[in-house]
């Protein structure tokens, strides 16, 4: 596991300073000095970076003439491995940033020159306690992949499999792990200070960051996930999961075996292969509606790279580092709202949407269902072959922003999946319908509920439920009489939305109490100049009269003050 930790104090800091210069200096080259003006690094970094900011003032005015999007995205690739996953990560979450960034960081590339096979042999002979010579028949020197992560290399064990054997890079985590505790430093600072980026919760996307990379760079997860779905499409002979060989992988290598098939965007190879591209559409979109609505686990980056199609049409899926995961409850929510938007039941769908998402404050219920009616009527009135899945999700998503409501990780994943999927399928065969495909496994999930065997299920656990709510409220209501009766338990309110109000009452007391305080020096002085009290001015006390020119001073400023607020 990674071991990221808040940097705050000078020592943390120190040791991840020229990391720290690194990043901050590709940011001002790029354009994103206001940016870093914003965060008041100064403020919580030793004088070190202070200087440095000076240093690069120069560079703010340097960047070059591109989008802002088109700038992020070359800031992301020139920062590293750790930046550029989290801007193709990012590209998969268009419930957070537009849709010009989308397509921007979509195109991110790792450009990664491979390590020295010398590394990779050291590597190897490290995490499997022999020289590669010894394990394998024949191994490959240079890699047939390369990546900011990793790279692969074809080889040959004695027993003749052909495999592929996935290294990860030398050093690879302790880069991951420094640039992560100054991602998550930048990340406290936004929260802090820029109040735009304060709901989209900063801090929280890198640390669901930091759960997706930590995942990526064990690869015994991605061989558990590829034994996994292996099981899960056991007897399905339209699809193939490489094997996986256990004895000749750890967390840094990789052994799998070697697929030698057509990737699906290659339609000119699948065509002179003489492979049907309809057939393939067809198994592709049955194999992820499977994996979503039957067994709640899924592939979660099924874009064209990753799928591959062997001789009789055969689906063969690569990569398994990003995986979903469904629960039962969230399928037939999803479902319910699959339905209630085709009965065009905007309330329904309403409450639903806000069962599915995760937000601060409630909604405003009325504008939710008004807009969710908005959108049934851009969409319902078109046949179910015309709606596009992939349309509809992103407007979907840009709804939900809108009324400041996220969706989670997984149900994300699970959206994108389909939304890629259906893309994948659409270049195969335009006339594919997503929607008809989709219509029994939905069909399905929704009557599942009234098996006899889901009844019993259901009833059983409200039973439960209850039983073990009757035998501990007993217990909770005497826990509770005792700590009252010793004066230990106490409630405490929370007032929300009250301080633009108290600030309100605050300014009306204040200016009262300077009101009363200019009569009485008014009423004062009046009484001071009438008694003659010495020194006197031409028969005019003194006192009296410099009292009185203060009490003009304060009556003038605080109109002047009521005035520039429009107080009146």
């Amino acid at each position: 596991m990674l071991g990221i930790r808040k940097i705050g104090v000078f020592e943390r800091t120190y040791r991840h300073l020229n990391r720290y210069r690194q990043i901050l200096a590709v940011l001002f080259k790029h354009g994103f000095g206001g940016l870093i003006e914003q965060l008041n690094i100064d403020e919580y970094v030793e004088i070190g970076l202070r200087m440095m900011s000076e240093e690069w003032g120069g560079e703010r005015g340097k960047h070059p003439h591109h989008t802002r999007a088109h700038r992020v995205r070359m800031a992301l690739e020139e920062l590293g491995p750790t930046y550029i996953k989290l801007g193709q990560i990012l590209s998969t979450r268009s419930d957070l940033i537009p849709p010009d960034y989308i397509r921007e960081l979509t195109d991110l590339q790792d450009n990664v020159q491979p390590f020295p096979c010398i590394e990779v042999k050291k590597i190897i002979a490290e995490e499997l306690n022999k020289p590669p010579q010894d394990l394998f028949e024949y191994f490959e020197e240079h890699p047939i992949a390369s990546a900011s992560i990793g790279q692969v290399h074809r080889a040959r064990l004695r027993g003749g499999e052909n495999v592929a054997v996935k290294i990860q890079r030398p050093g690879i985590q302790r880069i991951i792990e420094v640039d992560l505790e100054i991602m998550l430093h930048l990340a406290t600072l936004m929260e802090r200070h820029i109040e735009d980026m304060a709901f989209h919760q900063p801090v929280k996307v890198v640390e669901e960051f930091t759960r997706v990379i930590e995942k990526e760079i064990d690869y015994t997860i991605e061989a558990s996930n590829m034994e996994r779905f292996s099981r899960q499409c056991f007897g399905d002979p339209t699809i193939y999961v490489p094997k996986v060989f256990r004895e000749l992988s750890t967390d840094r290598v990789l052994t799998m075996e070697f697929i030698l098939a057509i990737k699906v965007s290659e339609i000119k190879k699948l065509e002179n292969a003489r492979l049907d591209r309809k057939k393939i559409t067809v198994r592709g979109a049955k194999l992820l509606l499977k994996q979503i609505f039957d067994d709640g686990f899924f592939h979660a980056d099924p874009h064209p790279g990753n799928i591959h199609v062997l001789p009789g049409n055969v689906i063969c899926l690569l990569d398994f580092g990003m995986m979903g995961s469904i629960d039962r409850q969230t399928r037939e929510d999803f479902v319910d709202l699959i339905f209630s938007a085709v009965e065009q039941d905007e309330v329904k769908a309403s409450r639903v949407l806000l069962h599915l998402t995760t937000w601060e404050y409630e909604p405003d219920l009325r504008h939710l269902e008004k807009d969710v009616a908005d959108f049934m009527g851009q969409h319902l009135y078109k046949s179910l072959k015309d709606i596009q899945i992939g349309k509809v999700i992103q407007q979907m998503f840009e709804l939900v922003s809108r009324h400041r409501m996220r969706i989670p990780p997984d149900i994300f994943l699970m959206l994108k999946a389909l939304s890629t999927i259906e893309g994948v399928a659409l270049r195969l065969d335009p006339d594919f319908d997503m929607i008809a495909q989709a219509a029994p496994f939905i069909r399905r999930i929704k009557l599942s509920r009234f098996y006899p065997r889901r009844l019993a299920e259901d009833m059983f656990s409200i039973s439960e439920d209850l039983l073990h709510f009757i035998k501990l409220f007993p217990k909770d209501m005497i826990e509770i009489a005792r700590l009252i009766k010793s004066k230990k338990l106490s409630l405490k309110f929370e007032h929300h939305g009250l301080e633009r109000m108290l600030a309100t009452h605050d300014q009306i007391s204040n200016k009262l109490s300077f009101a009363i305080i200019i009569a009485s020096l008014i009423i004062g002085s009046s009484i001071i100049v009438n008694s003659e009290i010495p020194p006197l001015v031409y028969g005019i006390s003194l006192i009296g009269i410099v009292v009185f020119i203060a009490a003009a001073i304060m009556g003038i400023w605080l109109m002047v003050a009521i005035l520039k607020r429009g107080d009146f």
